[in-house]
């Protein structure tokens, strides 16, 4: 039988050739097949459909039902804390003792599940953001993000405030009551002594009115407030500012995957924790264990001494 043959075609070749004169013998030899084919072909009989493959059982099948209710929790869940495949595959591993399955399985599973789920519920796509290159050291991004955490027993919003590192992605974390200025200066501070330094170039932060007091139409003018001009001028930082809107957003999409990437790796599930102390002594441990710590792969240049930072921090 011929590889680009179909069995249709096959069959009507082989009554083909036997009208011809050919030999049920010569028909076995010529089309590579054994004679009840050939007995089938001359009969007149329609190629019996291909048998379907039995379904082969999956080390994930048991696993899938608690996917599932993990991607329907999703849908409840804040939407900047919900799970990824990573997280899943460690949930499963970590509480179902799910040492037979991989992460490949899991994730494969998952890229297409989350879309049968979300079309069901009737949830549109999600956003995606393009990545950015930039210069070793010359460049960094702030921003605040929301989270939610059980803080003391009760559903709480707090902000997480990130500093991150245009060119290698490092970056520091902070969380606060709120992303008033005082929060906004403290969280620099810390990133200025865990980095040992600022960025060469310039610092990328949106419209926020610790920073900013008016926008000066469709320039990136802007009247900027009294204390982060003395605060930024101290510490050396030279402050950018990006659009309004949507399209600022792009100008500085590595901090705003940085603090996505974050929540839901390390927010989800939603945190349980007596204090924001507690939770930052939990945020510290996880930036000085997981390489988000200055290495040789970026150059900065120190601003200012422990002490100069630790006047700044009280003024």
């Amino acid at each position: 039988m011929g590889n680009s043959q179909s069995k249709v075609e096959l069959y009507a070749a082989i009554r083909r050739d036997h009208r011809m004169g050919m030999s049920l013998r010569a028909l076995q030899r010529t089309h590579n097949v054994t004679w009840r084919t050939v007995r089938r072909a001359l009969d007149g009989q329609w190629p019996e459909p291909r048998k379907k493959q039995r379904r082969k059982e999956s080390r994930l099948d048991p696993y899938k039902p608690l996917i599932d209710g993990m991607l329907l929790a999703d849908l409840d869940a804040p939407p900047k804390q919900r799970h990824t495949a990573q997280r899943i595959y460690d949930r499963l591993v970590e509480d179902h003792a799910a040492d037979d399955i991989s992460y490949s399985m899991v994730r494969v599973y998952v890229k297409d599940r989350r879309k049968e789920v979300r079309r069901q519920a009737g949830v549109g796509p999600d956003a995606m953001f393009v990545p950015q290159t930039h210069l070793p050291g010359a460049e960094a991004e702030v921003d605040f993000g929301d989270v939610h955490v059980m803080l003391a027993g009760k559903m709480t919003k707090v902000y997480l405030f990130s500093m991150r590192l245009s060119y290698s992605g490092k970056a520091v974390h902070r969380v606060f009551a709120s992303c008033g200025q005082e929060a906004f200066f403290e969280g620099h501070v810390h990133a200025f002594r865990v980095l040992g330094g600022t960025p060469r170039g310039r610092i990328r932060y949106d419209n926020l009115r610790a920073a900013v007091e008016r926008v000066l139409g469709l320039s990136r003018a802007r009247v900027e407030n009294d204390r982060w001009t003395a605060f930024r001028s101290h510490w050396g930082v030279d402050a950018f500012y990006c659009r309004p809107g949507i399209e600022g957003a792009h100008e500085k999409g590595g901090v705003e995957g940085q603090i996505g990437y974050y929540r839901r790796n390390h927010f989800v599930p939603v945190p349980e924790v007596a204090s924001l102390t507690e939770l930052n002594a939990i945020v510290d441990r996880l930036t000085f264990n997981g390489a988000i710590i200055q290495t040789g792969t970026e150059s900065y240049r120190l601003a200012h001494t422990e002490a100069l930072a630790e006047q700044t921090q009280a003024s």
